[in-house]
């Protein structure tokens, strides 16, 4: 078996203390309330309003009856900083975001695909 994929990002010890310190207390409320979410329920679905996408793959999770924890984050014209410590911690640069046992498994398009090929059910243990 193959390694996945790595995503190219600075590697830390190509930043400067004050900057890491900076980057790390950056709406470290926000990100520890994801984390906390996704330590807490099976599925996560992190997003913002009026995002069409957002709307989809909620939808898509309650016509295949699985239940999930949402957590809004502001709209197009406010919380955009919010939004942004969520997507530098997890790498993701939209939304939505769907977790599933704590793994990112991606955004609308990737959540449907897993909703129709039974991987998201499996990843329950359904």
């Amino acid at each position: 078996m193959t390694d996945p994929p790595k995503r190219n990002v600075l590697d830390v010890s190509k930043i400067a203390q004050p900057a890491l310190a900076k980057m790390a207390e950056s709406h470290a409320d926000v990100v520890r309330e994801v984390e906390r979410a996704i330590g807490d329920a099976p599925v996560v679905v992190v997003g913002m309003a009026q995002n069409p996408h957002v709307k989809k793959v909620k939808q898509a999770l309650d016509r295949a009856g699985v239940e999930y924890r949402y957590l809004e984050y502001g709209s197009y014209l406010s919380e955009w900083r919010r939004r942004l410590a969520i997507k530098l911690w997890s790498g993701w640069p939209t939304f939505p975001q769907v977790f599933v046992n704590g793994t990112l498994i991606g955004g609308e398009d990737l959540t449907v695909a897993a909703l129709k090929d039974g991987s998201l059910k499996r990843m329950l243990g359904g």
